[in-house]
């Protein structure tokens, strides 16, 4: 882990709104957050809508789901991702703050969601639905896996573009001088050339690109949703492992950091500790592991 100051590379120059009108004294708005989650849910979408479309893909040449049930599917998904990701950011991240401003709670305009938190509305909407439609609960687990990487991809270069969740200080020749006097502040101290890693980026290439690539690669040609939750597993164990990894250059969120504990530590103990990320982060690559080996130990149909 670097510290230390560096010329950097300079912040690039875009805005977070694409475009933006003000009518009527509103400001409306179209932000590369948002589009960012938009594109990236159409086009999993279309990867999902691929892979039920071919029945020689799954267990009996059988589908888990049609594809007028995928669509409702959907629907549930975006409603799970936006209630547990925020959810998830208030009882986790600030929950003294929104426990006094229980008004802003729904205020998702200002930012401010937990992907660990989308995980278990998927988690808790993907369980309701199997159950209300009598599906394979494995198979549709499958299919929303090989849908996510599109959207955690793009989202992540948006949080790039936002100027948000950058990381640890660096010297590294490839580091980025984000603005803000928070990116600014290295060691407690304002200083004008503070290069830190862009972490954002590194879980997109790892959690986005890489993760989706290996998806992809195994359900159109390595024969996982054969196995039921073969391809779900490898989700929960590629995506902890990214984010364990990525947590050790990744700027801890403010609310930990102090002047006994300047790694952001959400749980330390003599000199050794995990980030609130990596805490969230371990039991996914645990239970991820475990569902591929159960997955695996059953005979290939």
């Amino acid at each position: 882990m670097e510290s230390g100051m560096s010329t950097g590379l300079p912040f690039p120059d875009i805005s977070p709104e694409i475009f933006a009108l003000n009518l009527f004294g509103i400001h409306l708005a179209l932000r590369w957050y948002a589009l960012a989650y938009i594109v990236g849910i159409l086009i999993g979408w279309r990867l999902a809508v691929a892979a039920v479309r071919r029945p020689g893909l799954w267990p009996a040449a059988t589908p888990p789901m049609t594809q007028a049930q995928l669509e409702s599917l959907l629907t549930w998904v975006i409603l799970g991702i936006i209630a547990g990701g925020r959810l998830g950011y208030v009882i986790l991240y600030q929950p003294a703050f929104y426990l006094a401003h229980p008004a802003q709670i729904p205020a998702l305009w200002q930012g401010g969601m937990s992907f660990h938190g989308g995980f278990v509305g998927v988690v808790l909407t993907i369980l309701i639905f199997a159950r209300r439609n009598a599906l394979p609960l494995g198979g549709v687990a499958d299919v929303i896996a090989l849908a996510a990487p599109p959207a955690i991809l793009l989202g992540r270069i948006a949080n790039f573009i936002n100027a948000e969740l950058w990381g640890r200080p660096t010297s590294l020749p490839w580091g980025v001088v984000f603005p803000g006097d928070a990116a600014q502040t290295c060691a407690g101290i304002v200083l004008g050339q503070c290069a830190r890693h862009p972490s954002q980026l590194y879980e997109a290439a790892l959690e986005g690109l890489l993760l989706g690539a290996l998806l992809i690669w195994l359900a159109f040609r390595g024969g996982a949703l054969r196995r039921r939750w073969l391809l779900a597993g490898t989700f929960f164990a590629v995506y902890g492992a990214a984010r364990l990894l990525v947590e050790f250059v990744r700027q801890p969120d403010a609310q930990f950091v102090s002047e006994g504990n300047p790694l952001g530590l959400a749980l330390h103990w003599q000199g050794w500790g995990l980030t609130m990320g990596q805490i969230l982060s371990l039991p996914m690559l645990v239970v991820g592991v475990a569902v591929i080996v159960m997955a695996r130990r059953k005979p290939a149909p």
